[in-house]
Parts: structure tokens; sequence; C-alpha cells
């Protein structure tokens, strides 16, 4: 498992009945979590699920709303290693970062950082709040960040000046993710690494229908055509049940190992539990590698 165990600003406190307590810099959380599906007898549960700030609520007609027991902040600030992030309780649970993706920030931040270049260009798709924009930005790349949604664009704009990266060479993008490729495609332009983060399902900017499943050959097949030469690493995170390890391998296999070589790992990434020594997970990572 790739595990996100180098954090001091987020703990994940303990999981119990379907939901999570977290500890975000001084504020306490619960969140649901469908991976969890285990419960705790109530002599082992951490005593501080009665000190939370705030609870997200599920509605049974979708969506949910925060229950909130102290006073917090409309945001406030996270720090992983140099990185620093906004965070914003919001609607349907999210908090604007998922923090068990600092284990692949390391990764690539690592790999960015041995290339002993100064020329790394990097493509982040489904980029969300910019959490691997700064990190591979801070490593030394030049990032290329594309999301459909403005205001997560704009998010990860204020993350990138939290980190004191706003001067860094960094093009932000709100963009249907596969028409951008195709384009950068027809420009010439070329990547060191590429990241991606795509939904299980969604809607397209004219209504049309995401499926994972039906897309993901095709857009890593696109992808691998607007790599450089010589790239560095492919990243892909996955939550889709149906997408199995073997699956992630053919489509590797066939698209990144056929044209480059080089060595894929696939694991599930998690969070470590603090009480109760027990690890959540957290969907899996796809990591390509050029033979070093």
């Amino acid at each position: 498992m790739f595990l996100a165990d180098g954090w001091k600003d987020y703990e994940l406190i303990d999981c119990d009945r379907g939901e999570k307590l977290e500890r975000w810099g001084e504020h306490l959380l619960i969140r649901p979590d469908p991976q969890i599906v285990w419960s705790l007898p109530e002599g082992e549960r951490s005593p501080l699920w009665k000190s939370a700030d705030a609870r997200y609520i599920r509605s049974s007609s979708g969506g949910g709303r925060w229950e909130v027991y102290h006073k917090l902040p409309d945001s406030w600030t996270v720090s992983y290693r140099n990185l620093k992030f906004g965070i914003k309780p919001m609607g349907f649970k999210h908090t604007g970062l998922f923090p068990e993706q600092a284990a692949n920030w390391d990764w690539f931040s690592d790999i960015i950082k041995k290339s002993g270049r100064n020329d790394v260009n990097v493509l982040n798709l489904f980029a969300y709040t910019g959490g691997a924009t700064i990190a591979a930005s801070a490593a030394g790349a030049s990032v290329c960040h594309v999301d459909a949604a403005k205001g997560m664009v704009n998010w990860a704009k204020e993350n990138a000046a939290l980190s004191g990266l706003q001067e860094r060479p960094i093009r932000y993008l709100v963009d249907d993710v596969k028409k951008f490729v195709e384009r950068e495609l027809r420009r010439g332009r070329r990547y060191d690494g590429v990241i991606m983060d795509p939904p299980s399902y969604g809607r397209g900017p004219n209504g049309e229908l995401w499926k994972l499943e039906q897309e993901l050959f095709g857009l890593v097949e696109l992808c691998t055509k607007v790599l450089s030469e010589h790239p560095l690493f492919f990243l892909i995170n996955t939550y889709t049940t149906g997408l199995s390890g073997q699956i992630m391998k053919n489509v590797i296999s066939l698209t990144l190992e056929k044209q480059f070589g080089g060595a894929t790992e696939i694991q599930e990434v998690g969070l470590p539990v603090a009480h109760g020594g027990l690890v959540l997970p957290c969907g899996y990572s796809t990591r390509w590698q050029a033979e070093k």
C-alpha cells in the first residue's frame, strides 16, 4: 500500500460505523466514508469523537449538511512539508484536499528532483484544488493545471500563493480535459509527466455522461501521445471499484509500457488511523516510471 504517513497538520484519528474523525490543523471534523464498514465497541472508540467541531450529515434525498458544534472559521490553512493548503468545509462532505495523495506527491516530487533537469514539464488533469500541482511546482517542474470547474482552478491559484509559488511557471486552464489534450497534441506541446485524478462518473460541459470504465483507456492512450520523447512518470488515481489492479496493469501495458517500456506499480493508497492502528483505504494509484 502507498501510505500517506508523513502528515503533521492532518491526522485520521478514528474510523467507526461509516464515519471518520479527522484533525485538520486545530479543528476536528467528522465525515462519512463508505469504506468504513466496521463497528467498534463503545469502549474502543477514541474519546475525541465528543470533541468534534463539526459533522457532515448525509440527507436521505441526496447531499447533506454540516452540523457545527463549535465555531469554525470559513477557511483555514494546513501544511504538508513545505506546502500549504486552504481548507474549507464544503457541500458533499469535501474540504478541498485529499490527504492520502501526499503519498503520491512525495513519489513524483522525488522523481522530478532526481532527474537533475530544470525543464521538467508536468500535465495535471482533473486537477481540483491543485495539491499535485503545487507539489510538482515546488519540486521544480513547470505545470499545466486543467480542471473543468472554475472555482476549483481559482482555489488552486490560492493554494499556490499560500505556498509562495505564485511566480512559478504554472498554467491554469478551465477546460474539458479530453478536448484540451487533443489541442495540445495539435499544438505540438509535450510533457515529461502526467497526473490524472478522473472522477468515476460525471457530466461533461454539454451534459454528456462520463463513465470512467468507458473513457479511461482512450484517455490514457491520448495522453501517451503528448508525452515527451523521454518521459519521467505517469500517475493515475482511480476510485471505481470495477477497475481492478489487473485491469489497470493491462491498460498501462498496452499504452505506456508498449511505447516507452518502464516499470509500473499499482497499489491501494491509504491513511493510517491513529487510534487502533487500522489503515483506511482510499482508492488505487497506478504509478508508471521510466527505467532509472
